[in-house]
């Protein structure tokens, strides 16, 4: 994953694109980078935030560079933002997506053009420049960019900035969302809509799917008019997204308390724990939810240690991340000795980590540990957008439990038995879920109640990684 911010200003930007790129941390953990266009021309710096946060590594950064253009990103794999220099002009450029034809479009642009790329210490090529090396294939940035849009499998949102001004592009069925922001003497776009708020800039505009803006400091031109057909991430209200954001106007934090709510009404009065808890930080608005609409009293077993584990998002590596997890949170145990205990993560994914939660709250005497996830069981990887760390689909804990009962090969239609919160496939895979992970009980949020507690037209959502359906 990853998120960006971008400023077109009458005056100088730079303190505005390094608040607003920070505003993005939690989106990512291993590079962040901003790039400026001013008197000097341009400028670019990149770091590697994996042991220290965005703030703390260009705060050098921050006093050295200067323009009214800028771009900065938070990334989870390659290094960006890019500076390109081609036949269309020098430019920067940044993107969040994912690319499933990358090798497609690899080799066509080395059979097209010879072109040839610089190899990242992975092996791979970076996405980003492999982007820039298509737009540069026609003959303006606004028709390579369509180029792009075009031939991408998968997902694609990106700035790309000249000397002049700031183009935005959102992914072709906004899967990722793009908001644009405004105050008397400058313009700012946003991956997050919350990242402008506390800049003094207001909310203009929200790109539509495809759509192609080009910002200035004088204004926002719509270069290429929004597509009707949209597929916007599920996931980013039920985990991704900061609480005080909002996507196709629908609020994070407001839409947790929706989904809480609705976990709450289909768990009536089958069962009586003694508090709900959300798993810091995400779980906690579904909790607070699941509280208010239960009447169950809403309280913290264990506190999420912010001085030195500030972000939601983990280390590359899977036995850091088992560590981490375990570290970042601390436990009450007064909250937790002889208590009955209804507890709400935004998912499971392998359920790695939350059956070490349960046993660490068994062993601190928890008498009863109910769960609830706050999505449905994810039974497909991510085809569009990087959100889980899982190499297969076989990793995921529902599909693992369908494999002992159906075995390796198992047909699409009954995958969607087993994705059918009504069918007899799917209590029992719940089941042996619950059964494996030592939970007391066990519901999922239902997609049909996700959905409601989004609240705009299902069709306009993706949900791939529930369904299987694109």
């Amino acid at each position: 994953m990853g998120g960006f911010f971008g400023v077109a200003s009458k005056r100088d930007c730079v303190l505005e694109l390094f608040y607003g790129v920070d505003y993005h941390s939690h989106l990512g953990t291993r590079r962040g980078g901003m790039a400026t266009y001013g008197e000097e021309g341009f400028n670019r710096a990149i770091h590697n935030i994996e042991n220290s946060p965005f703030r703390t590594k260009f705060d050098r950064d921050v006093s050295e560079m200067k323009g009214h253009l800028g771009i900065g990103c938070i990334s989870d794999f390659e290094p960006q933002p890019l500076l390109i220099r081609s036949k269309l002009g020098s430019f920067a450029i940044t993107t969040v997506g994912k690319v499933n034809n990358y090798d497609e479009l690899l080799n066509r642009l080395y059979e097209s053009a010879n072109s040839h790329f610089q190899e990242m210490t992975n092996g791979q090529i970076n996405v980003t420049e492999l982007m820039a090396a298509l737009i540069c294939e026609k003959d303006s940035i606004l028709e390579g960019i369509k180029y792009v849009q075009k031939l991408v499998d998968g997902s694609m949102t990106m700035l790309v900035m000249t000397k002049d001004g700031i183009y935005a592009a959102r992914d072709r069925y906004g899967r990722t969302p793009l908001v644009i922001g405004h105050k008397d003497d400058a313009y700012c776009v946003s991956f997050e809509s919350h990242a402008y708020i506390n800049l003094g800039y207001t909310d203009y505009k929200e790109l539509g799917p495809a759509e192609i803006v080009y910002i200035t400091p004088e204004g926002v031109e719509v270069l290429s008019e929004p597509q009707k057909e949209m597929k916007i991430c599920s996931f980013l209200w039920v985990y991704y997204g900061y609480p005080t954001s909002s996507y196709e106007g629908v609020n994070v934090e407001e839409m947790r308390y929706k989904c809480g709510s609705m976990l709450a009404k289909r768990d009536g009065d089958s069962v009586h724990p003694d508090i709900v808890a959300g798993v810091p930080d995400s779980g906690i608005a579904h909790a607070i939810g699941y509280a208010n609409e239960s009447g169950i009293p809403y309280a913290r077993p264990f506190i999420k240690y912010t001085p030195t584990w500030p972000r939601s998002f983990m280390p590359t590596n899977q036995s850091q991340r088992n560590l981490i997890a375990r570290m970042k949170l601390i436990p009450v145990h007064a909250l937790i000795e002889n208590k009955k205990l209804l507890l709400i993560d935004d998912s499971i994914v392998r359920g790695t980590q939350l059956r070490e939660t349960t046993e660490f709250l068994y062993q601190s005497g928890a008498k009863e540990v109910h769960v609830r996830p706050a999505c449905p069981p994810i039974m497909y990887g991510c085809k569009y957008l990087n959100f889980s760390r899982s190499k297969s689909e076989m990793e995921l804990i529902a599909r693992q439990m369908i494999k002992k009962r159906e075995g390796e090969d198992v047909p699409k239609e009954v995958l969607e038995e087993y994705s059918n919160p009504c069918s007899c496939k799917y209590a029992q895979m719940i089941e042996d879920i619950r059964k494996q992970q030592n939970f007391t009980t066990l519901r999922y949020h239902r997609l049909d109640d996700l959905l409601a507690s989004i609240g705009i037209e299902p069709c306009k959502v993706c949900t791939y990684c529930f369904d299987g359906k694109e």
